[in-house]
């Protein structure tokens, strides 16, 4: 969420496209955590498994709005 408040900070959706791709990194980050968390038996199977969806539903959420971003700038420089 902070990469993508910093990003949208910046005034600009080429600057929050960027820093979209860096938010879909966090939550590759998290998920490899999370991985550690269940080797470590800090978390149980199903706590896993709906951590996982969650971080992966993000991901797309997040790959979605870069998408239309992409989109809108793309119509915006064929002006």
């Amino acid at each position: 969420m902070a990469n993508i408040a910093e990003g949208f900070g910046r005034g600009r959706n080429t600057e929050l496209t960027h820093y979209l791709k860096i938010a879909k990194g966090s939550c590759t980050e998290l998920q490899s955590h999370l991985y550690v968390a269940l080797d470590a038996e800090l978390i149980d199977e199903a706590t896993f498994k709906h951590l996982m969806e969650q971080a992966d539903k993000t991901s797309r959420k997040i790959s979605a709005f870069g998408h239309y971003l992409r989109k809108d700038i793309a119509r915006q420089q064929a002006k």
